[in-house]
């Protein structure tokens, strides 16, 4: 059964830094495009950043455009999200999906599933 694992979440001052991971198992990872997604408190779920199969084409939503980097490593079945210059307004519950091919897209009705997620919590 494929799984998917955040990790790298936590509690971070404005304007720091985190890298989130996402590890995959039980599946053909390199096949798929990935994103992230995240819900912030009393909020819908947002979509953040995607990633093609490849890992040579992302896309990522205008509030965090320049401020974050999604990359995959297909060896180690890991997908990534760098994120910097965090804001308050970043605070949330991150998590990433599997698309079901190998296209990037940002609508999460295009993803099979998506982990359980890891917390980001940005102190003004």
């Amino acid at each position: 059964q494929e799984q998917l694992r955040e990790s790298g979440g936590g509690l971070v001052q404005v304007g720091g830094s985190l890298r989130l991971s996402c590890a995959a198992s039980g599946g053909s990872f390199s096949r798929y495009g990935m994103g992230w997604f995240r819900q912030a408190p009393g909020k819908g779920l947002e979509f953040v950043a995607t990633i093609t199969a490849s890992g040579r084409t992302t896309h990522y939503a205008d509030s965090v455009l320049g401020r974050f980097t999604i990359s995959r490593d297909n060896a180690k079945n890991t997908l990534y999200l760098d994120m910097s210059n965090l804001r308050p307004e970043d605070t949330a519950l991150y998590s990433c999906a599997r698309g079901r091919e190998s296209a990037g897209v940002s609508h999460i009705d295009d993803y099979d599933f998506r982990g359980q997620g890891t917390l980001v919590t940005v102190a003004s």
